[in-house]
Parts: C-alpha cells; structure tokens; sequence
C-alpha cells in the first residue's frame, strides 16, 4: 500500500477494516429513561473539568436504549452527563457512558472522545415501572426505576433540552505516553423527533466499584423522572478549547514540547518530519 493510500484510508483502525463505518450516525426508536438529581458540589467540582462551568450540584443519571442505529447496531448505554456553561451557553458535560457494543465504544472514543467503558446496562419493563440497571462485571453498579407513563411531558421542552449542546473531554496519548490530543469537544444531536415523552416518580441507586465509579457523584436527593422515545442523528464534532495549545494551559507533553519555539522532530512513515510548536504570526 502506498503512503498516499494510507492517508486516502485512513479513517478509523484497524486501517483496512475498520470498527466502525463513517457517518452520519441516525438512530430510530431511542428510549431514554432519565432520573435528575442533586449530588455533592465538592464531589462535581472534582470531575467537570475548565473552562465549562457548573450550573448547579445537578446530575441526570440516564439509560438509553438503541435497538435501532446505523453503522452501531443495537445496544444500550448508561451513564451520567451534568448540566454546564461554557462562554455562556448552557448545554452538558458527559462525565460517564458504559455500553456493551464494541463499535459504539471505539467510535465514540475516537471520533469524537466519548468517555465511554464496556458493561452491561439493561432496560426492562417490569409492570408498571420501567427499571435500569448497570452492571460492570457481575457487579451492580446502578439501579433506576421510574413509573410507567403516569403524566405526558411537554414535547417542545424536552425537545428544547436535548437541542442544547454537549461537551466532552477527548484524551488520546502519544506513543510516548504523553498527551497528543486533550481537548474540549462540542457536538449536537440533530434531526430529531420526540415520538413520545412522559414524567413519572422515580428513584436511583448508585454503588461503589472501582472501574465503574458513578457512585462518585453520590444522590442527595431525586428531583425528577422522565421516560421518552426519539428519533435523530449524532452529529459530529467541533474543537472548541485546545488544553494543550491555549495560552496559560498545562502542556503535559515532553519538554520539547513545553517550550513553543522549540521543534520535535519524529518518525512517520520512514520519513523525519518537523513539527513546529510555534504558533502562526
């Protein structure tokens, strides 16, 4: 293969046949089952990372089931994202995602830095409560349940909320184990439609793991249940805080790299390329 043919290729690993195949990313019948509640400040003061800006001590604890996505297949996701400013606008900070769907996980990793962990989360009907539960390994990690449909929410608002931008925070290393890329990444759900949304009384349990720590942000107390189903498409990404370009930020790369007019030089593709550190005049 030719070195114009890698670039030409190269999209996701492996190379020539990749885990994922590129967007967009529509997904049908997604059902979500939200429980909102107040958690510790000093606990999410410790994970939402700056500039973003916590709004207030608020977690939604979600489990989302995808029976339906292209390129993703079928699966179900859990995890926890809090309401944030950034520059003054308001939108949320995904602080964990755990699924059991190989190319869901390294998509989302790679393309747009989810923060997402391979588990087992599961939605079911049970009666008339719809109950969630995480578990990593064999261990419970987290159990939701939330009354079936007992109130019709308003569309437009729910609507409103999921429109409102997402951020997260890409980390991939260098070779060297250093960081090459740790950014601050904005993306929107876009093309949606709510097929159906409703309030309902809910509660949520969190338990203590070491590889599944959503009991980090621990429930005071449930402020609210929802339960909707939508149609959209994932869209992708945009870079809005390079930590480790903007000026005053922590460069954790090697000491070449620390100083900006210094150069390092590297291997890629058998030829010795030179990367200025240097910004543009």
């Amino acid at each position: 293969m030719k070195i114009n043919d890698v670039r030409r290729a190269a999209y996701a690993m492996p190379l020539t046949n990749p885990a994922f195949p590129r967007g967009p990313y529509r997904f049908f019948d997604r059902e979500y089952l939200v429980v909102t509640y107040r958690t510790d400040e000093v606990a999410l003061r410790a994970v939402v990372p700056e500039p973003l800006e916590i709004v207030e001590p608020i977690v939604k604890y979600e489990f989302i089931r995808m029976p339906d996505s292209t390129g993703f297949g079928d699966y179900t996701e859990s995890g926890q994202v809090i309401p944030v400013r950034f520059r003054g606008e308001d939108g949320v900070y995904v602080h964990s995602m755990y699924l059991d769907d190989d190319a869901a996980i390294v998509g989302g990793r790679e393309l747009w830095g989810f923060p997402k962990k391979l588990a087992k989360p599961e939605i079911t009907h049970e009666g008339e409560v719809i109950v969630g539960t995480l578990h990593y390994g064999k261990v419970l990690c987290a159990t939701a349940t939330i009354g079936y449909k007992h109130r019709p929410a308003d569309r437009a608002s729910v609507l409103a909320t999921m429109q409102q931008p997402n951020f997260l925070l890409k980390v991939i290393p260098h070779v060297d184990g250093s960081p090459r890329i740790c950014e601050l990444v904005r993306y929107h759900l876009e093309e949606m439609t709510i097929k159906q949304a409703w309030h309902a009384p809910a509660d949520l349990q969190l338990f203590r793991h070491v590889a599944a720590d959503v009991a980090r942000l621990p429930v005071l107390e449930v402020i609210s249940g929802s339960h909707f189903v939508a149609d959209l498409t994932l869209g992708y990404g945009e870079v809005v805080f390079d930590y480790l370009d903007e000026p005053g930020g922590f460069d954790g790369r090697s000491k070449l790299f620390q100083d900006q007019n210094t150069t390092h030089r590297h291997w890629e593709n058998g030829f010795t390329n030179t990367l200025s550190r240097e910004k543009a005049q």
